[in-house]
Order: C-alpha cells, then structure tokens, then sequence
C-alpha cells in the first residue's frame, strides 16, 4: 500500500488553534484509494520543522506528500506554485526567532517548483463548490522554510510533493480576517491527495485563475 504524508503546524502568532494541524490529525489513518494516510504536525520553529519533517520522510517513506499551513486573510484553498530559498519573518516563530533575508540553503538554488497537479487540484477543488486557488507566493515565514526544505529533500526521489495553504477556520475568523469550516476543510484535502493519486500530467491553462 502507498502512503500519503500529511503535514499541518502547531498554532502560532497568538492563535489557540492551527487548522492545517487538525486536518491532518483528522486525516491520521484514512485511506484514500489505495493510499494510507499519515498525519503530522510540525513546529511553528524555524530549521527545527524541518529537521522533524526530514524525519517522517524516513521513518514513513511516502509516496506523496502534502505539507499543510495557515494563512490568515486568505479567504480559498491556496495551492503553492514554488519554494523561494529565504526566511524573512515578519513575526516571531515559536522559538521567538526571527530571521531576516537569510538563506534556507547556502549555495541552493533561488526556488523550486511543486510537483503536485497544481491546476488539476484547484480545478476539484472548484468543482466541489470549494474556494481554491493558485498562489505565487508561500510567504517567507516558517511554511516557506519546509517548503523548500521539502522540495530539496525529494530532488532525484520519485516521491511528489508540495504545499497546500488553508484559511483560518471559522473559529478564527473576524470581520476582516475570512474563515472555512474544518470540515470544508478536511475535505479539500482529501480531494487534494485523490487528484494527486490520480493525475500523473497537470492540466494546462492559460493562468492560476481557470475561468
């Protein structure tokens, strides 16, 4: 049986709560397809996530993995198109580190691309009647820096991989700051991982937006 790493994040920046940590806590054990999901949650911690992610990759050894993060004021799905090789925090990570313009890998290349299907997830997700997007951008923060750690750590490995954002769940959620259900949620996770499992070519169109 393949297996489906799943990542999310503890809470930070003064939430109680991370949703992309109760998804894959909530999707810990599913199976989907013919996959076995494995649920894990992260440290908010600069160099320290990536040293845990890096070791699920080898006690777990998946055949896809989905790495999982907040992003507050996003109001759909963001599927991440590239990893950029800096940490730029614009607040402090849990460990009350904040790393300016410094690189994630010395001498490693500006970014790397995700290979997940990225359109062909936004396209289900949509389908579904869920908001989802392409997004250019992971941010600089403690997402970025698995991101790239991720992409890094799967060079030359038949493994694929990528970063998927969420909204605040609709406990977060203010008048300006927009919310999804964790249910919501869940569910375009699993969708995410099913499109992952079943499109070997992404699907070509001319932008992120796919009117």
């Amino acid at each position: 049986m393949s297996r489906v790493l799943v990542t999310g994040f503890e809470p930070f920046g003064g939430q109680s709560i991370n949703p992309s940590a109760l998804i894959a806590a909530a999707l810990d054990g599913r199976r989907i397809g013919d996959s076995q999901v494995i649920g894990a949650v992260l440290p908010c911690v600069f160099g320290r996530a990536l040293r845990e992610l890096k070791q699920l990759l080898r006690q777990s050894k998946p055949n896809l993995v989905l790495c999982l993060g907040q992003a507050g004021g996003r109001s759909a799905i963001a599927v991440e198109r590239v990893a950029i090789n800096v940490d730029d925090a614009r607040i402090a990570d849990n460990a009350g580190a904040t790393p300016i313009d410094q690189p994630i890998a010395l001498g490693g290349p500006v970014g790397y691309w995700s290979t997940l299907p990225i359109k062909a997830i936004v396209q289900a997700l949509r389908n579904a009647d869920i908001p989802a997007e392409v997004s250019q951008s992971a941010g600089t923060f403690v997402c970025n820096h698995v991101f790239y750690g991720l992409m890094r750590s799967l060079i030359r490995k038949p493994v694929r991989g990528g970063f998927i954002h969420v909204p605040y769940s609709t406990e977060q959620a203010t008048e300006t700051q927009p919310g999804m259900s964790l249910a919501e949620m869940t569910r375009a996770i699993e969708l995410a991982i099913a499109t992952c499992l079943e499109t070997d070519v992404d699907i070509r169109l001319s932008d992120g937006s796919l009117h």
